[in-house]
């Protein structure tokens, strides 16, 4: 297989391995670990088959154009840096799993976990793997979502709920932050194509832009990777289960913001503001998360703060602005990544088999589990620097980057001490976690009778300290190749000469790695026991930088501030609410005209009088009046004219030769017609007999005074603006262009269909998401009163008797409608056939003549209606299965794959083809793959439409039967 359809198979797989896996049933673990195991190790292995081509001058690259007009490709690009941390998000991924599949109890949907799991992992792929800023922003954002749905996957868990929050909120803004900065950066370069950007870096510093973009992209960076002040969401996150902790904040989600800042380096660093944010930060990072382990109770509690203190490590060192800082960065993420993940794994046996992570509850467990403490000591003792170790090399690296780098500057000043100083902490922790879990007296009143877990449960952290081993003992040989690749790919031809040597001498490094260790020994022999017995986990200043109390504090004044906004700008009733948006539209459009030298009164070209087309537009403007002056005493007359109104506006398109148009305002008009006619029912009744107080009236009327005004103000300006846009011809014949061209291009006559699936079909893409989300919106809006039904405990065989028996005998609700309308309920009926057959005339007919999928999918819903309204909810529901939120997922799943299928072909997304097909009898027949997108257009309109009818129908279902319960209690009273 060629490099480049390798790189996209591994990038694809683990999405396409998510959708399979929420396809298993609830507790298919073994499928479900199987599914997902395979599916890391085939992408796994496609990395490793490209590492000879990634480790070249050249990068591996697979491209598609995406927004070509915009200049944005879809963009695989794997170099040296970005399979090294590949090989991290599927290595330990792989493991991860493993350990999964027996680390769960088997009640928990566990397909539901690794769905999100194989999703992170695309997502993570998909950051390191971009070639393109906009493509890694929108991967960098759908990290943030499906960790929320992992941190929170024990959603009866509210510790969980709020962990998850606290990330999404973080890291989200965060990314919208990343967003703006990409903007500004492929703005100073003229292209969003990294190659491009990563080429432009003096362009870049020395632009006015360099400060708004550098503070945007950290923002994103820095909220990522948990750093100091955005620290908080991670220790939060720990209500994770284990194995989802020891993936993502260990080896992958917390090293994005790592890899950002690696990936932009040679663009964004050499200048001051990034040696003084970046540095600061980093040293803070380091200094308050080994400050914050040290007295934490939790196992993960400490090591999630651990985290946070080695994360700001590697911040620091690449705000050192050194390429040796930037090679030792790399090398400390990889070793990081082992000994954290085997960590993290480790306590999750400890809690799995003991039922329990509080270290002050843990003593002497090396009694009843020698294999995992033996794991957990080393994979602790590379945590803290132990010669022989992964975690000693790149320490010691830090420590010789903190020596060489001490200079004038406070912060270069201080670096060797405060690096010493942090170090002398890990070692600490690492000291405390160790003896107070394994060593000590035997454990008592645990909830579980502690023991070794199964065998195939250690393998994962057995093979994850096995590395940080290998890498210890003989790095040249294991890390070396790959952190050589790595580091070319950021530094290029500043790659530094560097020696991954176990034994370079006596020198400071070594000397501030023995102060180190014996530090940290020294204060564990002098404050173990102090720390162990304080019951809140450390000094006051620990609640104030835990992840709780910040984030609520600053999220509960936000609500208060939004509640007095609220409380000023708000209303109960929604007439004000519309005021106030169509007044700022208004204006808006105003200030537009003016802004834009608009003259309504320039000449321009004039049509003849017609009279016959003013009287219709007469009937029209009376209808509109009459409606509202209707509602105000008859809202079932005020309905029917508003749909004179649309009437009207239908023939008016007929008569200005745009019949497609016509069909589909005609068709709007009956299925929104009729959604109102349902929706009146809700609506109080009024009584004209009681008359209103006259503070009161006068209200009223200088209510419809002010609504009288912004309706002929609008109206007024669109009539302004529509007399503008006939009366001048538009610029550059662009109506003409699209006329001329859609039959060449597009191999449609249809241009209004043309330009809908074909010409401007992104956007009917984010139109029709719209449509379905409304639908959604609609459906949750109402169905919290939609009532029970009441023949659950009967068969469905006899439900759909009775409810038949209903629909003869003229007693099913919902029949009002038809009898209002003076149509038979059998001609309703009857007509869904012929119904559905016009619409699928329409559908096909759409790209040359009037018609296409939205004509079509409103058609069809009319369909359905009349059932509805013939023959009631209940007795349509006990024939049909309609399934609307079915078609909305389907209708946009179809329609998004036809836009995908054009990378097949190597042609930008969404672009259509078009051909002559010529079967037997039929002759030449025009084909064009806009159809399949048309296809998902009707499906999704159906089931919008369709789901927001059967909300309105079952509401109505509810009041009627409790009308009808109300006058048989009165009846019975009687």
């Amino acid at each position: 297989m060629p490099p480049d359809l390798l790189l996209a198979t591994a990038a694809i797989l683990p999405f396409l391995g998510s959708i399979a896996a929420i396809c298993l049933p609830g507790h298919a673990r073994n499928a479900a670990a199987g599914l997902a195991g395979l599916v890391t190790l085939a992408s796994l292995a496609c990395i490793a088959l490209l590492y000879p081509a990634a480790s070249g001058a050249d990068p591996v690259v697979w491209a598609v154009d995406w927004l070509p007009t915009l200049g944005v490709r879809l963009v695989l690009r794997l170099d040296g840096l970005a399979w090294i941390f590949a090989v991290l998000v599927l290595g330990i991924g792989a493991l991860v799993v493993l350990y999964a599949r027996y680390y769960m109890a088997q009640e928990d949907p566990v397909p539901r976990l690794f769905c999100y799991f194989l999703a992170f992992v695309g997502a993570m792929l998909g950051i390191v793997l971009s070639g393109n800023l906009i493509q890694l922003v929108v991967f960098w954002e759908l990290t943030s979502i499906v960790s929320f749905l992992l941190i929170g996957y024990w959603s009866d868990n509210a510790s969980a709920r709020d962990g998850a929050r606290m990330a999404l909120t973080i890291t989200a803004a965060g990314g919208l932050c990343l967003l703006v900065g990409a903007i500004l950066l492929g703005r100073i370069a003229g292209s969003y194509d990294l190659d491009v950007v990563l080429a432009s870096g003096a362009a870049i510093r020395s632009s006015p832009l360099y400060l708004p973009a550098l503070v945007l992209v950290l923002a994103g960076a820095l909220t990522k990777s948990a750093q100091f002040p955005f620290h908080i969401w991670l220790p939060r996150a720990m209500a994770a289960p284990t194995p989802i902790s020891a993936y993502l904040h260990s080896a992958t989600m917390v090293k994005a913001g790592i890899f950002l800042m690696l990936r932009l380096w040679p663009v964004l660093s050499g200048t001051e503001s990034w040696y003084w944010i970046v540095g600061t930060i980093g040293m803070a990072t380091m200094l308050v998360g080994a400050w914050s382990a040290i007295f934490q109770h939790d196992l993960k509690g400490l090591l999630a703060y651990s985290t946070i203190s080695h994360l700001g490590l590697i911040t620091l060192l690449l705000g050192l602005d050194s390429p040796l800082a930037v090679v030792a960065a790399i090398f400390h993420t990889v070793n990081h990544a082992t000994f954290k993940a085997s960590l993290f794994m480790a306590a999750g046996i400890i809690d799995h088999e003991t039922g329990t992570r509080d270290m002050r509850r843990l003593s002497g467990l090396w009694r009843a589990m020698p294999y995992t403490g033996t794991l957990a000591m080393v994979a602790a003792a590379a945590m803290a620097g132990v010669p022989l170790l992964n975690g000693f090399l790149s320490k010691e690296m830090f420590l010789a980057e903190a020596a060489d780098n001490a200079g004038e500057h406070w912060l270069n000043l201080a670096l060797p001490v405060l690096a010493t100083l942090a170090s002398a902490f890990t070692v600490l922790y690492s000291l405390r976690f160790i003896r107070q879990t394994f060593f000590g007296p035997a454990p008592h009143d645990l909830p579980h009778a502690p023991h070794e877990p199964v065998r195939w449960m250690r393998i994962p952290i057995e093979l994850l300290v096995l590395v940080c081993v290998a890498i210890g003992l003989v790095p040249n040989l294991t890390i070396g190749p790959a952190l050589a690749g790595a580091a070319r790919a950021v530094l290029g031809a500043r790659t530094p000469d560097y020696d991954l040597a176990i034994w370079h001498g006596f020198n400071a490094a070594l000397a501030m790695s023995v102060v180190a260790l014996a530090g940290g020994v020294a204060l564990y022999v002098a404050f173990g026991r102090r720390i162990n017995v304080n019951p809140r986990g450390g000094p006051w200043l620990m609640d104030r930088l835990d992840g709780g109390w910040l984030f609520e504090r600053g999220m509960t004044n936000l609500v208060l501030a939004a509640r007095a906004l609220e409380a000023r700008l708000g209303a109960e009733r929604l007439q004000p609410q519309l005021r106030i948006l169509f007044l700022a539209a208004l204006t808006a459009a105003a200030a537009a005209g003016v802004a834009r030298g608009l003259d309504l009164a320039a000449p321009g070209r004039m049509t003849a009088f017609d009279p016959a087309f003013a009287l219709m537009w007469l009937v029209g403007a009376a209808c509109a009046v009459g409606a509202a002056e209707r509602a105000k005493y008859h809202r079932l007359s005020a309905a029917i004219l508003v749909g004179g109104a649309g009437l009207v506006s239908s023939l008016t398109f007929l008569w200005l030769s745009a019949p497609d148009l016509a069909v589909t305002q005609i068709l709007v008009e009956i299925v929104t017609t009729v959604m109102l006619l349902l929706g009146l029912r809700w609506l109080p009744k009024r009584d004209r007999a009681i008359p209103a107080p006259a503070a009161e009236a006068a209200r009223a009327a200088r209510r419809r005074l002010a609504d009288l005004g912004i309706a002929l103000l609008a109206g007024l300006g669109l009539a302004g603006l529509a007399y503008a846009v006939m009366t001048r011809p538009a610029p550059d014949g662009i109506g003409r262009w699209f006329v001329e061209e859609s039959y060449p291009l597009a191999g449609g006559r249809n241009v209004v269909n043309v330009l809908l699936v074909d010409f401007r079909a992104f956007d009917t893409l984010g139109e029709i998401c719209v449509l379905g989300v409304v639908g959604l919106t609609v459906f949750a809006l109402l169905r919290r009163f939609r009532p029970a039904p009441d023949s659950l405990e009967r068969p469905a065989q006899q439900v759909r008797h009775d409810a038949y028996d209903r629909a003869r005998a003229g007693r099913e609700p919902g029949h009002t409608a038809a009898d209002a309308l003076l149509v038979p309920r059998v001609v309703m009926t009857w007509l869904f056939p012929f119904i559905v057959l016009l619409a699928l005339h329409l559908f096909l007919r759409g790209h040359d003549l009037p018609g296409g999928g939205f004509a079509a999918g409103i058609a069809l819903t009319v369909a359905f209606m009349l059932q509805y309204m013939a023959c009631g909810a209940q007795w349509v529901e006990a024939r049909l299965r309609i399934q609307p939120i079915a078609w909305i997922g389907v209708g946009l799943l179809v329609a998004a794959l036809a836009g995908a299928g054009s990378w097949l072909f190597g042609r930008p997304y969404l672009t259509a083809f078009f051909a002559y097909w010529e079967p037997p009898l039929l002759g030449k027949v025009p084909v064009a793959s806009a159809l399949v997108f048309d296809l998902g257009i009707m499906i999704l309109v159906v089931g919008a439409s369709a789901l927001m009818l059967v909300a309105l129908a079952h509401q109505s279902l509810r009041r009627t039967r409790a009308a009808e319960a109300e006058r048989a209690a009165e009846e019975e009273t009687a």
